[in-house]
C-alpha cells in the first residue's frame, strides 16, 4: 500500500504560512509547522479536511536538532512528504552597530540554516524514500537589495535564494526548487511597519500596485508546486507589486 503523501510548510501557525497551508488543503495534505501547538491547532481547524491534516510542532532555531525530529516523526507517520515550503522567518531591523551574536544566530537558524537541514531530512531515502519533488523557498525581494536596519535579513535571504540555485542544480531533474520573493505583505511579522502610518503611506506609495496581501503570495506558491511550473527551475521569482522595477522615485 502507497504511503500518503504531505506537503510540509514551515512557520505555518500565522502570517503568509498560514494562509498557504489552508489554500494547499485545498488540494494536498498539509504538514503545518509551527513552536505553537494552539495556533496550529486553530490552522488546521480552518484547513480543508482538517483531520487529514498533520501538527509539526518544533523550534527552527534549534536547527541542529532537526534532522532527529523531523526523520523521527515521518518515519512514525509512515507518510512522505512530495513538497516542502519554507515560509518560517524570523525578521528584525538592527542597526549594524547594533547587531550580535544571539541576532545572528537567531536570523540564520530560523531564515536560512534550518531550510537547508529540513532539505537534507526530506533527500534522505532511508526516511523520505525519494519523494521529494518540489522546494519552494519563501525569500524576500530585499535579498538583491539593500535597506537601512536590514542587514542580517537581508543576508539571510540572499543565502536562501544562494542555497536555492545550487540545490535547483544539484537536485534536478528529480527536484525543482525555486524561491518566491515577497515585497510588503500585512502579516504579523511586518505589523510594526503598516502601525506607523505616515511610514506605511511611504512606503506604499513606491509600490505601483499597490498594497499586498497572503493571497499574492500564495496563488505563487501555489503555481510552483503544481505540473504548470514543471519545466522551471532554480529561479526567484517577485511578487512585489512592481516595487523593486519602479525607479522613478
Amino acid at each position: 500500500m502507497s504511503k500518503v503523501q504531505y506537503i510540509l510548510v514551515t512557520g505555518a501557525s500565522s502570517g503568509i504560512g498560514s494562509f498557504i497551508s489552508k489554500c494547499l488543503s485545498q488540494n494536498y495534505n498539509v504538514i503545518i509547522h509551527g513552536r505553537n501547538t494552539d495556533k496550529i491547532n486553530q490552522v488546521i481547524s480552518e484547513c480543508n479536511n482538517p483531520d487529514k491534516q498533520l501538527a509539526f510542532v518544533t523550534d527552527l532555531q534549534q536547527f541542529e536538532e532537526i534532522e532527529a525530529v523531523l526523520g523521527k516523526f515521518i518515519i512514525e507517520k509512515d507518510i512522505e512528504v512530495i513538497g516542502f515550503v519554507h515560509c518560517a522567518g524570523f525578521m528584525n531591523m538592527l542597526p549594524a552597530k547594533m547587531m550580535s551574536v544571539a541576532a545572528i544566530q537567531k536570523t540564520f537558524s530560523t531564515n536560512l540554516f534550518s531550510a537547508a537541514m529540513i532539505v537534507k531530512v526530506l533527500l534522505q531515502r532511508k526516511v523520505n524514500a525519494g519523494a521529494l519533488k518540489n522546494v519552494v523557498f519563501i525569500s524576500s525581494n530585499i535579498s538583491n537589495f539593500g535597506a537601512k536596519a536590514f542587514s542580517l535579513y537581508s543576508a539571510s535571504k540572499a543565502g536562501i535564494d544562494g542555497l536555492m540555485r545550487s540545490l535547483a542544480v544539484e537536485l534536478a531533474p528529480d527536484v525543482r526548487v525555486n524561491s518566491v520573493l515577497p515585497g510588503a505583505i500585512h502579516t504579523p511579522m511586518t505589523s510594526a511597519i503598516f502601525q506607523d502610518e505616515e511610514k506605511a503611506k511611504s512606503m506604499l506609495s513606491t509600490y505601483p500596485l499597490g498594497e499586498g496581501f497572503p493571497e499574492d503570495i500564495s496563488n505563487m506558491v501555489e503555481f510552483l508546486l503544481s505540473d504548470k511550473s514543471k519545466w522551471i527551475t532554480g529561479q526567484q521569482f517577485t511578487v512585489d507589486g512592481g516595487r523593486t522595477i519602479d525607479i522613478s522615485g
